[in-house]
């Protein structure tokens, strides 16, 4: 990202959920490198753990229902990461992905509001 972006807390979390997304998804059209789908795993949790960390801090507005939803998918991916590794199916690297994607849009849509 330039220095000249000036982007919401959404926006900016909307963009690291959806470049992790395009990361998973190339590192699982290159199943022969598997140190691309590791990097691109690290990079999902790590963006994964700083939406969780903004929901948890004292001043985030989303609605309580809201900060659930994502604690839990937080979880969740955390989850599957920890299990799977270099050695993870094809369909949960596919729900990873679209969950990044819906969340990516939630979050856009809730910031143009």
């Amino acid at each position: 990202m330039s220095n000249d972006t000036n982007l919401s807390l959404a926006e900016e979390q909307a963009f690291q959920l959806s470049q992790a997304a395009i990361a998973l998804d190339q590192a699982r059209s290159d199943r022969g490198d598997l140190s691309k789908l590791a990097m691109a795993l690290e990079r999902n949790l790590e963006a994964w753990v700083a939406l969780k960390t903004i929901v948890a801090a004292e001043g985030c507005l989303l609605p309580d229902a809201v900060k659930d939803n994502l604690r839990r998918l937080a979880s969740f991916v955390a989850d599957r990461t920890l299990q799977g590794g270099e050695n993870m199916a094809d369909a949960t690297i596919d729900a990873l992905i679209n969950i990044n994607l819906q969340i990516s849009e939630g979050l856009l849509e809730g910031a143009s509001k």
